[in-house]
């Protein structure tokens, strides 16, 4: 288990900027570092709502894994630490934004930007599974632009350690839209749901919609069991052939489960135009670079978010004191250091399998 950490880092060492996201336990502020100056994205988790939403040793796994990870298209874990009322994910920010945001505003993409989006979001998974992570929350919200175009993922919160397989997994979780098969069947899974929503990612930058898109979950899932995918007569023949791949609903036919893994997905004749080498060590020109004014521009999130007010707000609470001091919060806090590598930290998740997680777009 990581050490606690004694440099005492806290929330009045930021100064908080605005609100550039909300979810169901908590919120994202940008926030400036008083003492260097440097512009970070904060995540806040109120101990109370993870409690009574089950979600503890989620969040115990999600900043083990951001603590572990080190790699150019997944957020970098700055500071950890807590209070008696909540815990705090310091993280890089990518003024960039949400893929979701410019998918949105685009409507869709062409093949190339679509392709690179999906290379760098390939690189990343190639990394988690190598380090026998399933990261089971792959979306358009979930992926970020950073300053200068690369796409990043963020939010671990329903990623699982030590999985090597495609049926040790048995948390029935994620987005509707981009569950695999084998999660609504809830026949155990692995590896292969994260290449299945690739898929979906792919097929919904180029056509606006994830593949079985419907406004009513039941249906949704029945069309990802028992549908074939329609394709857009615009898509080319090379991406259809991935497609067909990746949304194979038999986990261990599909794209990327075999003995090479995301080498399978790399060699795709649809990948043929992209040099994975200058891709992992960021030499590729992006399609499209953010235009923004100085490393705190929001202007890439939405206003919904923005306008609210950027405020850490404290409710007293007796019962709340002492969670500080809970062995259940051992060893949250973290400073990285600039030589910081790749750790291997213990987790000690028990998930209970017949608990039901959803987070909605």
């Amino acid at each position: 288990m990581a050490i606690e950490n004694r440099s005492q880092v806290s929330i009045e060492d930021f100064n908080l900027l605005s609100v550039i996201g909300k979810g169901s336990y908590g919120k994202v502020l940008l926030v400036r570092k008083r003492d260097t100056q440097e512009v970070y994205a904060m995540k806040i988790l109120k101990k109370k709502h993870l409690a009574a939403k089950n979600q503890i040793e989620h969040t115990r796994t999600e900043r083990n894994i951001l603590e572990r990870i080190r790699h150019p298209y997944i957020v970098k874990l700055r500071y950890a630490f807590q209070n008696s009322q909540k815990l705090y994910l310091v993280l890089d920010y990518c003024p960039g934004g949400e893929l979701f945001f410019h998918l949105n505003h685009a409507k869709r993409f062409d093949e190339e930007r679509a392709r690179f989006y999906a290379g760098c979001i390939i690189l990343a998974l190639e990394h988690l599974h190598k380090n026998n992570i399933v990261y089971r929350d792959l979306k358009p919200e979930n992926v970020l632009i950073d300053a200068d175009g690369y796409a990043k993922l963020t939010d671990f919160g329903l990623s699982k350690e030590n999985i090597m397989d495609n049926s040790s997994a048995r948390t029935f979780c994620g987005t509707p839209e981009y569950l695999a098969p084998e999660i609504l069947l809830k026949q155990g899974h692995g590896q292969a749901v994260d290449w299945w929503s690739l898929g979906c990612i792919i097929f919904e930058m180029l056509s606006g919609l994830p593949p079985f898109y419907v406004n009513h979950r039941q249906e949704i899932y029945r069309r990802i069991l028992s549908e074939e995918i329609k394709y857009l007569s615009t898509m080319s023949p090379d991406v259809k052939d991935l497609l067909q791949g990746l949304l194979q609903k038999s986990p261990e036919q599909r794209l990327g489960t075999g003995e090479l893994g995301a080498e399978e997905i790399k060699s795709h004749p649809w990948f043929r135009t992209l040099d994975w080498f200058l891709l992992e060590n960021k030499l590729i020109q992006p399609p499209f670079v953010p235009n923004v004014n100085g490393p705190a521009d929001i202007k890439y999130f939405s206003k919904e978010f923005t306008n609210s007010p950027a405020r850490d707000s404290v409710c007293f609470d007796q019962n709340a004191q002492t969670a500080a001091c809970s062995p259940t919060y051992d060893g949250f806090s973290f400073t990285a250091s600039p030589q910081s590598q790749s750790l291997l930290v213990h987790s000690d998740e028990n998930t209970n399998p017949d608990e039901c997680i959803f987070q909605f777009s």
